[in-house]
């Protein structure tokens, strides 16, 4: 009582008088300030590391993330489990939201032949085995620029892409030339795509057979029938920023190219073991 009245009076304490107060020795307050300042400086270093990851993949999730800072969180004897950074992450406002697109790039109602779908219960375990085909839009200040994308769906590594600002074949085709620039032997492969007039028209699928190149199409106007391409889109744009406005075609391909960069040969996928798309089609 007596330290509490002088602490009341002069407005000052010390340590000691604070500790008698809350009934805690001197020993056990400084143990937990060193704890508490320790954790501190720790999760200081791992939000600079969030960050700086961040600014190659800007929503990168929480698993992920803790799979790809394990080395460096190492290198500063940080032990800090998945949960342990989902809070971290959460008390810095540093969660990412999804977010989910709704514009329409596929017309399916034309003349042209619509083949069958191949893949449906196919099993598919090695590279250039089945290649998925789709296009998506990229918005920009006048108007849309389109991205097609031809992705391995075993890997699943993006093999060829481009972007145009327009939704004519000539895009499409030269996502299919880059694609093919990357395997040696087209034996087998097969070319799934959805139904649109792109991959539908003579011109396009003329260039497959040509390669011996097997085609396949949704056979309904569903996304789950070409899931994997749905995906890919999607990662590209809710990771990768792809959802922005671009000033021009010019800015959109800079950062598609990066995009593809990224999500190829860094972003860990939990379905590979987190491994990369590149690591995975190289080594098998």
């Amino acid at each position: 009582m007596r330290t509490i009245n002088k602490a009341h009076n002069t407005g000052i304490a010390s340590i000691s008088e604070i500790c008698v107060c809350f009934d805690i020795t001197r020993d056990a307050y400084y143990k937990y300030t060193k704890r508490f300042h320790s954790k501190q400086l720790k999760n200081d270093i791992v939000l600079k590391l969030v960050k700086h990851e961040r600014k190659n993949q800007p929503r990168i999730g929480t698993r992920k993330l803790h799979k790809t800072l394990e080395t460096e969180m190492k290198q500063n004897n940080i032990k800090l489990g998945r949960d342990s950074l989902f809070d971290v992450l959460r008390d810095n406002n540093m969660l990412v939201k999804r977010k989910k697109a709704t514009f329409k790039t596929t017309n399916s109602y034309h003349r042209f032949h619509k083949y069958n779908n191949l893949i449906k219960d196919l099993d598919i375990n090695r590279p250039n085995q089945v290649w998925v085909a789709d296009i998506t839009y990229i918005r920009m200040v006048n108007g849309f620029a389109y991205l097609a994308i031809i992705t391995d769906l075993f890997s699943p590594k993006i093999v060829g892409y481009d972007i145009s600002n327009s939704l004519e074949l000539s895009g499409c085709l030269r996502a299919l030339k880059n694609a093919l620039k990357t395997t040696e032997s087209c034996k087998g492969l097969i070319h799934h795509s959805d139904r649109g007039i792109q991959y539908c028209s003579n011109e396009y699928t003329q260039k497959l057979i040509k390669k011996g190149i097997n085609i396949s199409m949704t056979e309904e106007n569903h996304c789950y029938e070409n899931a994997v391409a749905e995906r890919v889109n999607g990662i590209l744009k809710d990771e990768f920023y792809l959802d922005q406005t671009f000033f021009n075609l010019k800015s959109a391909e800079l950062a598609t190219k990066n995009a593809i960069n990224i999500y190829n040969n860094k972003r860990l996928h939990v379905s590979l073991q987190y491994k990369t798309p590149s690591a995975v089609f190289n080594a098998a």
